[in-house]
């Protein structure tokens, strides 16, 4: 039987079957996937075979995954050199974001938009919290919404506590299944407990000596919604985004596509865009038509490779 991951918990998973039961299952024997080498072989959104345990009622084997159309994956929290998938077989990612209490920086925006880019996955970002903004604010959303959306990123102002923005971030759910994502106490269990009240998503406020988010989900989760065949996947908070260390110094600009449409007119095939003559990215960052935030998140995330490889 085909079924969906909707929960990892390490060594048990809980998955739905395609006749609408679920199932707790788990790995059995050697089974592994060749060649990944990541800290989870099985990621919430995964489409496996599963064989039901006699013995057990509603308890099954997994036998076999189902090749992946996309996954979002990140670098292990305990280890920089093992891979993290966060989730997979997505249409989107809702990446949520503050600017104050706490203020997400746009390097770490621009690197889940990296990481995202490189492995297909659609994103629409979402400024919580906007009933808390003062003029500063909204002038540096403003400033967010006109970067983001020429690159054709969907940009959202939401409040929670008025309801402002939020029939036009629930439009974006519809007949997808969409990862929730963003940091520690950004408001990301909050909006789910919004969507899917049932469920009831613990929430905690913001570390008030560190300006940091509280960690409330341990594990990745997958909830249907009742319109339609919409599905979201409220997942960790994160503290930062480790790009992982496949993609190759010379690939990185293919992950920003402003750079991306313009890489065809540097002089050189290999160029980084640091310090190569002839370069059309750093004429275009003088000449204003790419953010210079955006090429200094470039910059640090090429300066995050291994040093090795370039």
């Amino acid at each position: 039987m085909i079924a969906t991951i909707y929960k990892s918990t390490g060594s048990w998973y809980i998955a739905k079957g395609e006749n609408g039961v679920f199932y707790n299952a788990r790995v059995k024997g050697k089974f592994k996937i060749d060649g990944l080498t990541t800290t989870n072989p099985i990621a919430v959104g995964d489409l496996v075979d599963i064989e039901l345990e006699g013995s057990e009622e509603n308890v099954a084997t997994i036998a076999h995954i189902h090749d992946r159309k996309n996954y979002i994956v990140r670098s292990s929290a305990h280890n920089r050199n093992q891979r993290h998938i966060v989730a997979a077989n997505l249409d989107q990612a809702l990446l949520f974001v503050g600017l104050r209490d706490p203020k997400t920086s746009t390097g770490f925006i621009d690197r889940f938009l990296a990481a995202a880019e490189a492995w297909h996955v659609a994103v629409n970002i979402v400024v919580n919290k906007s009933d808390t903004f003062h003029q500063q604010e909204w002038d540096i959303f403003e400033k967010i919404k006109m970067v983001y959306e020429a690159l054709g990123y969907g940009v959202f102002a939401l409040s929670l506590e008025t309801k402002d923005g939020l029939d036009a971030v629930m439009a974006t759910l519809s007949e997808k299944t969409t990862l929730i994502s963003g940091q520690s106490g950004i408001g990301k269990s909050t909006f789910i407990n919004g969507v899917l009240p049932d469920e009831n998503i613990r929430t905690q406020e913001v570390s008030a000596w560190s300006g940091k988010g509280l960690h409330t989900t341990t594990f990745a989760q997958m909830y249907d919604l009742k319109s339609g065949n919409s599905r979201i996947i409220d997942t960790p908070g994160i503290r930062e985004f480790g790009i992982t260390n496949d993609i190759e110094p010379a690939e990185l600009s293919h992950y920003f596509p402003e750079m991306r449409a313009r890489l065809h007119d540097c002089r050189f095939n290999n160029c980084l865009h640091v310090n190569e003559p002839g370069c059309a990215i750093k004429d275009a960052v003088e000449n204003s038509e790419i953010a210079l935030d955006r090429y200094m998140s470039y910059l640090n995330i090429l300066d995050s490779l291994p040093k090795k490889n370039y």
